[in-house]
């Protein structure tokens, strides 16, 4: 029997994409946020792997230009109002001098290596996390829309980047940014079943994305993040050979996300207009002036770690050494800040984690 016009009709809306996408910002602003990051990322492994002597002139274009201004970004949720800076202090006055005085003793009791191998894991963590708490934010915009929930959710979403560490692990790499790495010791059998088990979740998940579409519930820009999410994490630890290499691929895209996530979260704050208790950091954050909050970090970071480069030259342990440690100061403190800043406290609706569900 023929279908009915009225039916035929019918079917055809049921996989009619959302007539409204549900951005975390606009269009134009996500539209960047998420395929911005990602091509980045991707033409700059590109480059790496067609040539690879380029790998040091863009690592130093990622720290100077994202690296840097990431972790600055951070401290305008910290120190760049006199209200933030009481209620946070203790990260800084306390907190810091505590992180450098362990990773300090750790390397010079332990050794280079340690710091080295701490840092691979954790930043695997933080990434995957900054990831997660951007998913939770997209699906905060369209609540209607068809999701996986519980332990579906978390495990679909964890399992490329549990199977990439994993891979990682069982390939066990000897060395990591050109400095000596100790692996966990993962038989290559676990990594393989974390394959399948990786595998049959992505094809449920692409199944029930499919499902959400013919219903007419798709969330549209929640599912292209994702595919982002999927495609960084499979390139950078499943993909490519060269762990370095891939490594700094994804650092380009969190570093990239996080910047443009930071001001999006600024602009929030103040989209009443200039807040006399914040005045500059409420200035730079209003509707057009992304530029000037970019070149207030960058011109920050550049301060900042031009100074520090320079006092490590004086000191008489100066050398790779001391710049590794320096560095890892650095990032471990700005990890255990950012899992502290990003919880989210109810109530507080405008806020959103980008760290912490």
């Amino acid at each position: 029997m023929m279908q009915s016009t009225a039916d035929i009709t019918m079917g055809m809306q049921c996989v009619q994409p959302r007539a409204h996408p549900a951005w975390l910002r606009n269009a134009k602003f996500d539209g960047a946020f998420i395929l911005g990051g990602i091509a980045l990322a991707l033409v700059s492994g590109a480059a790496i792997v067609i040539e690879p002597s380029l790998f040091y002139p863009i690592l130093l274009l990622d720290l100077w230009l994202l690296g840097y201004h990431h972790v600055i970004a951070t401290f305008t949720r910290l120190c760049f109002d006199r209200a933030s800076f009481e209620q946070r202090r203790w990260m800084i006055v306390h907190l810091l001098p505590i992180v450098a005085a362990v990773t300090i003793l750790v390397a010079w009791q332990v050794g280079l290596w340690v710091i080295v191998t701490i840092y691979f894991y954790w930043q695997w963590w933080h990434y995957t996390r900054q990831s997660w708490g951007i998913s939770r934010a997209y699906r905060r915009t369209d609540p209607e829309a068809l999701y996986e929930h519980g332990w579906l959710d978390h495990a679909i979403f964890y399992s490329i980047p549990v199977y990439g560490i994993l891979l990682r692990s069982s390939q066990d790499h000897t060395h990591f940014i050109g400095m000596e790495l100790w692996m966990l010791p993962v038989p290559a059998s676990v990594a393989d079943i974390a394959g399948v088990a990786a595998a049959v979740l992505m094809t449920v998940w692409a199944a029930r994305r499919l499902l959400a579409l013919f219903q007419g519930r798709l969330a549209t820009v929640h599912t292209l993040y994702m595919l982002t999410h999927i495609a960084i994490f499979s390139i950078a630890y499943v993909w490519l050979d060269d762990i370095t290499f891939g490594w700094l691929m994804i650092n380009i895209w969190h570093n990239f996300q996080y910047i443009l996530f930071v001001w999006m979260q600024n602009r929030r704050r103040f989209e009443k207009g200039i807040d006399p208790q914040a005045r500059f950091l409420s200035w730079i954050s209003q509707p057009g002036r992304l530029w000037l909050y970019l070149l207030t970090c960058i011109a920050i970071a550049a301060a900042v770690y031009g100074g520090l480069l320079r006092a490590i030259d004086w000191l008489f342990f100066a050398g790779v050494s001391a710049t590794l440690v320096l560095y890892q100061i650095v990032n471990f403190h700005h990890y255990i800040v950012d899992a502290l800043i990003w919880k989210t406290r109810k109530p507080a609706p405008t806020r959103v984690p980008a760290h912490a569900s």
